[in-house]
């Protein structure tokens, strides 16, 4: 059974196409200011790196800088709360702060070589349209505006279906009520976002 494709939202108006999001630019937390409430990765070149974590500032003990390192949740948890957490620290070598880059040209998905990364720092982040991407449930989404800005910090709650007017669309809230929703268990306020206006981070 053929699928039919979706409809193109910009056909025979190319002056509407909005550039895309601005891919994730890794950068060593050694040449990062304020790192408080900032997205960073961890790891180790050749290793490996973790994700979906966020920094405190910098703390030095001895002759060495550390960086207080939390999980997302356990950071908004923290902040809605006003409570503190437990952060471990890491070895302001081994942070890498999650910095916004140039926008660029995406790159095919069925390219291998082109999706081939150097080991010895985190690999760049490039955006997929909503379209392209495979699943878009939990994953950090980019909203476009209609002024060319970028709308960041939002979760996607369900896949692309069709709403009642018959456009492609999901739904996507807010990154602390998503958060909330896992600690809390209240349904998170959600948006409705055409497909077109959605990238997947």
């Amino acid at each position: 059974m053929s699928r039919e494709p979706f409809p193109d939202p910009f056909a025979g108006h190319p002056e509407w196409q909005l550039d895309p999001p601005r891919p994730i630019v890794p950068t060593p937390a050694t040449m990062s200011g304020q790192l408080r409430g900032r997205r960073v990765l961890i790891g180790l070149p050749g290793h490996g790196w973790r994700s979906d974590l966020r920094a405190d500032e910098k703390v030095v003990q001895g002759s060495r800088t550390y960086v207080p390192v939390m999980s997302e949740g356990e950071w908004y948890r923290a902040e809605a709360e006003q409570t503190e957490i437990f952060a471990p620290l890491v070895p302001v070598e081994r942070v890498w702060v999650e910095e916004l880059g140039v926008a660029g040209i995406a790159l095919p998905a069925d390219d291998l070589n082109a999706r081939l990364v150097s080991l010895d720092e985190p690999s760049r982040r490039t955006p997929v349209a909503a379209l392209d991407a495979t699943s878009l449930s939990g994953r950090r989404v980019v909203r476009l505006l209609d002024d060319g800005g970028e709308e960041r910090d939002l979760r996607a709650v369900t896949e692309l279906h069709t709403n009642h007017e018959g456009e492609v669309c999901a739904r996507v809230t807010a990154e602390l009520d998503w958060y909330r929703w896992g600690w809390s268990g209240h349904t998170p306020r959600t948006l409705e976002v055409p497909a077109h206006l959605l990238w997947a981070e």
